[in-house]
């Protein structure tokens, strides 16, 4: 790294106080009050030592690009283990080390050598001084104990505005640091090498019986449905399928919120880059708050918003269009008669911090900008887009200058945003499909997919799952009488339906029985219908209305659709062997 970059870190590190008033004096404590405070504090105390000063002292720094903050959230595409990692959790209360369900070296607060009139024993207190000490330096590199001995050996390190300075020292140690309440009521550092409980296999299966996608004793079930289960459980906290440090930092906040317990847990990961945070502020809320925070590289075609972060300074680095982005989501519960039942979380916020004073400032779209995901899609099918993906969760793609790269961009890229093609509006799906039908269905192009023809046919298939599941969807707001925000009436739903399924009769060349299932679930449901049936089915039809007739003819009509789809979905599982293989569905090249 060039002096001048290391001396442009210092300046900054000197200029940057994003939280004025609680970093480098001894107010903090006075100020946090509650978790939601501690969050605070620790959230920019960690955003400026985790992030910016990684950011400063790492040549050539992986910057997220906006999009891999949105869900679905991918696996791992670099290994970053030189930069700084950690993972916390945080407690509304004190600890009791014997009852707590989760392992990790206690520290002792200068409040707890009290006696009982208020006094400090000042040998119990130098006492803990020196077991704390020697708790950090047991789980720290060797290499650090005389500068970690030389600047705390005669301090309470586990008080707040020391935790700046051993943050960086924390970062050197394995496992997770551990805040709570002390003996006075104030929150500090309260433990290091602390172990969470994953308990990961028991989790899955009790997920997987609880949504309905596995069966007690169903082996074959099981391995059909596991990945799923799998991805959808870590998904609902902020994280793909991923690392030891996040996968147990979920579990382990699943579990604390089952228990009803206040606390937030925190990773920031060596190879996502985020800080991720997982919180219940409030013992009995259904739902835990997940939010990430990241520096990422705002999309160049962007410029308005460029010109707007650049008038207001919210640049870390204008030259490579860098800014701390946070993120927050909103969780689903699963829905297995939602077409985009895969959905745990949406998004729901997006906030830029500003780098120096850390100012929040919500009027930004990054991460959901729908123009800027239709010109990425352009750049990937001409052979433009500079990055890197995962392809099918096993092999890094660098570039997109081949055909067997473009694809395989192309169907990671129409995965990770299967289901905002599904919700997005009809014209800005049009546009989607007039670039992939010039691309995928263009004659010219015969012979250069010949050359991959499965991958091509995986994307293929891709895209037609998308085509069908937007169909699919549109049932399901027709089944609950809800038409681009406009109530419909009987008459509309059943006419709307058929029409509907007549076109969608004749896609299912491409076979996808989950959809089929939906289409089953909607169609039955409207067939079901009790107020129709007493006043337009079963009566007699010279005592019906003209538009009782209507409403009559197609629902009969709607029936015998129904029973199309339920006899090819008989015919589809009598041609699929127990290990899944589709006769009807083989692809010869």
């Amino acid at each position: 790294m060039s002096a001048a970059k290391k001396i442009s870190w210092k300046r900054f590190l000197k200029q940057c106080d994003l939280l004025p008033g609680f970093a480098d004096d001894y107010s903090c404590e006075t100020h946090i009050k509650n978790l939601h405070d501690l969050k605070i504090f620790l959230d920019y105390v960690q955003i400026k030592y985790g992030l910016l000063r990684a950011y400063f002292e790492t040549p050539d720094y992986p910057l997220l690009d906006a999009r891999e903050l949105l869900p679905s959230f991918e696996a791992d595409c670099l290994e970053n283990y030189l930069l700084p990692g950690f993972s916390m959790v945080a407690f509304d209360r004190p600890l009791h080390c014997f009852r707590e369900i989760f392992q990790f070296d206690a520290l002792h607060a200068r409040a707890e050598a009290k006696t009982p009139n208020g006094r400090i024993n000042h040998k119990l207190a130098g006492e803990f001084k020196q077991h704390n000490l020697s708790a950090v330096l047991a789980h720290l590199p060797r290499i650090h104990h005389e500068s970690f001995r030389a600047r705390f050996t005669d301090v309470d390190i586990t008080r707040l505005p020391l935790y700046p300075h051993i943050l960086p020292y924390l970062f050197k140690m394995d496992r997770a640091q551990v805040f709570a309440r002390n003996a006075s009521g104030a929150f500090c550092l309260k433990g290091v090498y602390a172990s969470f409980p994953s308990d990961l296999d028991a989790e899955i299966k009790r997920f997987g019986l609880q949504i309905g996608r596995f069966a007690k004793g169903d082996e074959r079930l099981y391995e059909q449905n596991r990945q799923f289960v799998y991805q959808f459980l870590m998904e609902m906290y902020g994280f793909p399928i991923s690392s030891e440090r996040r996968t147990s930092a979920a579990m382990f906040a699943r579990r604390l919120h089952r228990m009803q317990e206040r606390f937030f847990v925190r990773v920031l990961g060596q190879t996502d880059r985020c800080i991720t945070t997982i919180a219940n502020y409030k013992s009995r809320s259904p739902y835990l708050r997940v939010e990430k925070t990241a520096l990422v590289q705002v999309d160049k075609d962007q410029k308005d918003v460029l010109r707007a972060l650049d008038r207001l300074g919210l640049f870390v680095d204008k030259e490579r269009r860098a800014v701390l982005l946070r993120v927050t989501y909103q969780p689903h519960k699963y829905d297995a008669n939602n077409v985009r039942q895969d959905r745990a979380l949406s998004t729901e916020g997006q906030e830029i911090i500003h780098p120096v004073t850390g100012t929040v400032y919500a009027d930004f779209n990054i991460v959901k900008d729908s123009r800027s995901l239709f010109l990425r899609l352009n750049d990937i099918v001409q052979g433009e887009y500079v990055g890197k993906t995962i392809f099918k969760r096993t092999e890094l793609v660098e570039n997109t200058e081949s055909t067997e790269n473009r694809l395989k961009f192309l169907y990671t890229w129409l995965t990770k945003h299967q289901r905002r093609f599904i919700s997005y509006s009809d014209e800005f799906y049009a546009n989607v499909a007039r670039v992939l039908d010039g691309y995928l269905l263009s004659p010219s192009r015969e012979e250069m997919f010949d050359n991959v023809y499965d991958l091509y046919q995986d994307v293929l298939s891709k895209y037609s799952y998308i085509q069908q599941a937007r169909k699919v969807r549109l049932l399901e707001d027709i089944h609950n009488r809800q038409v681009r925000g406009e109530r419909i009436t009987y008459l509309r739903m059943y006419s709307e339906a058929v029409a509907l399924l007549h076109e969608l009769k004749f896609e299912i060349a491409e076979y996808f029985d989950s959809l089929v299932q939906h289409v089953l679930i909607f169609g039955e449901s409207m067939l079901n219908d009790s107020y129709v049936i007493k006043n337009y089915i079963e009566g007699p039809e010279d005592a019906l209305t003209p538009y009782g007739l209507e409403v009559r003819r197609n629902y009969k009509k709607l029936v015998a659709l129904i029973d199309e789809f339920t006899a090819i979905r008989r015919v589809r599982l009598e041609f699929t062997r127990p290990d899944g293989f589709d006769y009807l569905n083989v692809r010869s090249a």
